[in-house]
């Protein structure tokens, strides 16, 4: 554009029309000239040829020729300037045509600062709100307003404007509507016009707002990128970090301006053993490798491994021997710790699922077995496969576990919760087929898949077996206790009555003489009492209430004097073995207790060789240096002396050796036994602090049945023990003193009156507790024993007692009871110095006893 104004020499001054311009003045006068030559030409021409002849005539011709040839030299040249002033104008129009067509506003600017020359475009940018004669500094206002840095821009295009130097710069803008717009904007000087400067003002705002969009979204790609949850890196053919993003540098525990500008090379944050020859930019250990893992190491000594996969790019004649790499870094701290996480509860579930005390199966929707723990294995009895087996379980269905009688409820109960119509189903018992005796809990529960429907079951077996047995346990101690409970109510009365019928019998028997039809008679009575009262010692025995009079013995001599009478109770068919160990023992025990014990087991012995065998009997002293268990007592540290009674006969079945002891329980054929010998055997060496443990084998091996009573050897003097036990009766019963007779059975006490009376003792006799003490108040100094009952109403035995020895000290005092509760027991011990005779008791028994007694010395 600058070229044309050049050419045309035409300054643009107006809204878009050119002056006329001053080479075309020029023109018109030189066509004057021109025309005034042709006419002085011709008149020359006519007047030589007219008025003159000869030279004269000729020179005015030759002079009209010039003149004529000058006219046509200048008429030529006036044609031709004629033609170059249409090019020129021509060019003009199309120069300022050419502006007005231009999108983008443009003006020129005069030395004063005002407008020269405005295309339509910047008119209609400033919406015709200035003059061509504003000056620039009104423009800036307009177009700029506040803008300080687009006018401070602005302010320097204008500087380089006046200094002659053409200039650019974008700014923002206020277009006719008040709308901010940016524009780019060039001042370019006209050489050829000092003073005068071309502004060209082009509208960039939609490049600007796509540059604006563009950077928005590569600062999101780098902000992505420099923050990702993965590293990125590259590396030259050095090992030199070009490039880290910013989580990888912060695992490093440094900066990406650090590792890039530093002289950190990638073989510098491995903590692997780096080969010698392995390039620079390698991380694996193994040359042309593009994924593998490593392990880094930050800048303050933190490792952890690091899974990378790269790809290397070659750039010939690029720095690092031409070589980068394109590395993506993910780092396998979270993984690796959810992987031990993952691991360790694994293991933790499959801990629990295998050593788990309660079996657990997992069944499908059919009801077939897929998974199952060892317990469960052991509860149905099932072997375990070998490793090269398959499992025969597995895909079998789990109904065919159950007994026969439970398999059709179970198969209801999984049915149901299969249908959902329950979660959890509540616990029942089962019975596992084969195994006899087993119960189990049987808990079901859904297991649902991960769209919410029934993938199948899990059971849950808990082995109940023994806690039924404790339940049938409690229940029959329970039983045995009110038993008990029973025995020890009637005990004192059914003794009392014994005692009456038994003592009666006795001084009947004192008139009538063997042979005699009465005799037979009477002692059939006796006997009947007696068997009477061993049944209800049994009772008490076992339920452990009986009232015992230990005194140390030696269990040898026990045995010697029984041996006849075990003889005959076993029988021809069956033999018995007395083995005896040396230097046995003493212990302190209820004689009669103890043999009704041994009678017990040996009877029990014969009755399980239906075909004859040998009963044998043995002794000998054990030390227990740490307590053990037997069955459901422990026997402490100490001494014992043991009794083993042992038979060869054909065993007790496992299934039943935990109840022998339990009260009327007994194998033998209803009306032949009472189920009360192994219990009573029991009851009567616990309560003498003793134990009895049994030990059986099957019929097949023929071992038999091993009885092993374990009692406390007593720590005494021999000959001590001796003379305390010396008990034997004198042939000679007869006495002389008074005995106060306290008994509130009136049959009892007329009884013992008589016996008494019979052996030559004088008796005073009282109902009641209060009854004795008015005899003793007027009477005390004549009596040498107080024999009184001690269970009585309102004033008890043992209050007698006290209420006496406060008033004579010295009194003998025997006491008399078929039960005693255990209250009145251990008021009786601790008295001291009381004698004790147990209901029932014969003429004999009684006799003897009071004899003992009164040859005792006085009590001190």
């Amino acid at each position: 554009m600058s070229l044309l104004l050049e050419q045309t020499h035409l300054p643009l001054v107006g809204p878009g029309r050119p002056a006329r311009p001053r080479p075309l003045k020029r023109t018109l006068a030189a066509a004057v000239c021109v025309a005034a030559a042709l006419s002085v030409s011709g008149l020359l021409a006519w007047g030589g040829l007219a008025w003159f002849d000869g030279i004269a005539g000729g020179v005015l011709i030759a002079a009209a020729l010039a003149i004529a040839g000058a006219a046509a030299a200048g008429l030529v040249t006036l044609y031709r300037w004629m033609g170059s002033a249409e090019a020129e104008r021509r060019r003009l129009e199309l120069l300022v045509g050419a502006s007005q067509a231009l999108p983008g506003a443009m003006f020129v600017v005069a030395p004063e600062g005002a407008l020269a020359y405005a295309n339509s475009a910047f008119r209609q940018f400033v919406a015709g709100g200035l003059e061509l004669a504003a000056p620039v500094p009104a423009l800036r206002a307009q177009l700029l307003q506040d803008d300080d840095e687009s006018i401070e821009r602005f302010e320097r295009l204008e500087q380089n404007a006046g200094q002659g130097v053409s200039a650019q710069a974008e700014l923002r803008m206020r277009n006719g509507a008040g709308e901010t717009v940016w524009r780019d904007v060039a001042v370019h000087p006209l050489p050829d016009l000092p003073g005068h400067a071309l502004w060209l003002i082009d509208d960039v705002t939609a490049r600007r707002q796509i540059e604006d969009i563009i950077r928005e979204e590569q600062e999101k790609v780098v902000d992505f990128l420099e923050h990702a949850p993965i590293g990125f890196y590259s590396v030259d053919g050095e090992g030199r970090f070009l490039l880290v993003n910013q989580t990888l540098a912060t695992w490093l525990e440094t900066t990406p301006e650090e590792l890039v500008a530093g002289d950190v090379r990638l073989h510098d944050v491995i903590a692997d053993n780096i080969p010698a020859d392995l390039p620079p930019h390698d991380p694996f250990g193994e040359g042309g490798q593009d994924i593998g893992e490593a392990t880094f190491r930050g800048r303050r000594g933190r490792l952890f491994q690091v899974h990378i996969s790269q790809s290397v790019v070659h750039e010939p004649g690029g720095p690092g021997d031409g070589v980068r790499t394109r590395s993506v870094v993910r780092d396998l701290t979270p993984q690796r710790e959810w992987e031990k996480a993952l691991e360790r509860s694994e293991y933790r579930f499959q801990s629990f699922f295998e050593q788990a005390p309660v079996g657990i199966a997992v069944v499908d929707r059919e009801g077939e077995l897929k998974e199952y723990n060892p317990a469960f294995r052991a509860m149905i009895g099932a072997k375990t496969p070998a490793a090269e087996q398959a499992d025969p379980l597995l895909g079998r269905p789990v109904a065919e576990i159950f007994d026969q009688g439970d398999r059709r409820e179970m198969m209801t109960r999984m049915a149901d919760a299969v249908r959902a119509q329950v979660a959890v189903v509540a616990p029942v018992d089962v019975r596992i087929a084969g195994q006899e005796g087993f119960v189990a809990a049987l808990f079901i529960s859904r297991m649902d898949d991960p769209a919410g429907g029934v993938s199948g079951l899990m059971l849950h077996f808990i082995d109940v077996t023994e806690q039924r047995n404790l339940a049938l346990q409690f229940v029959q101690s329970q039983k045995m206790q009110a038993v008990g409970q029973l025995a020890g109510g009637v005990a004192h009365d059914f003794n009392n009555l014994l005692t009456a019928m038994i003592g009666f019998c006795d001084l009947m028997l004192l008139r009538h003489r063997p042979g005699e039809q009465s005799f037979a008679d009477i002692m059939q009575i006796k006997q009947n009492a007696n068997r009477a009262a061993n049944l209800v010692r049994q009772l008490l025995a076992f339920s452990r209430r009986q009232t015992l009079q230990p005194r140390v013995i030696n269990v040898t001599d026990v045995l010697s004097e029984l041996s006849n009478l075990l003889r005959r109770l076993i029988g021809v068919g069956v033999e018995l073995e007395i083995v005896h160990d040396r230097d046995l023992g003493l212990v302190k025990v209820d004689e009669n207790q103890l043999e009704q014990v041994i009678i017990n087991l040996v009877v029990n012995a014969r009755d399980a060789m239906t075909d004859g065998g040998t009963v044998s009997i043995r002794t000998a002293n054990e030390t227990l240096t740490a307590a053990i268990r037997r069955g459901d007592d422990t026997m402490e540290p100490g001494d014992y002396v043991v009794i083993a009674v042992a038979d060869t006969g054909h065993g007790i079945p496992a299934k039943i050796i935990d109840r022998i002891f339990d009260p009327f329980f007994t194998t033998k054929e209803v009306g032949a036994g009472t189920g009360l010998g192994l219990s009573t055997a029991y009851g009567i060496l616990h309560q003498h602090g003793g134990f009895i443990a049994v030990e059986s084998a099957t019929a097949s091996n023929r071992h038999g049945t091993t009885f092993r009573v374990y009692l406390p050897r007593y720590a005494g003097d021999a000959e001590v023990a001796g003379a305390d036990g010396d008990t034997a009766a004198a042939s000679d019963l007869t006495g002389a003193g008074t005995v106060l007779l306290v008994e509130d059975e009136d049959p009892v006490r007329l009884f013992s009156a008589r016996a008494l009376r019979s052996k030559g003792y004088r008796v005073l006799e009282a109902r009641t507790g209060e009854a004795a003490l008015e005899l003793l108040e007027h009477q005390g100094d004549a009596i040498d024993l107080l024999i009184t009952d001690v269970v009585m109403p309102r004033m008890d035995g043992p209050t007698l007692v006290a209420r006496a020895r406060e008033k004579l000290p010295e009194m003998r005092v025997m006491c008399m009871s078929g039960y005693a509760e255990e209250a009145l027991s251990e008021r009786i011990k601790q008295a001291g110095g009381i004698h004790f005779l147990s209901k029932p008791f014969t003429l004999k028994q009684l006799a003897t006893k009071v004899k003992e007694v009164m040859a005792s010395p006085p009590r001190t």
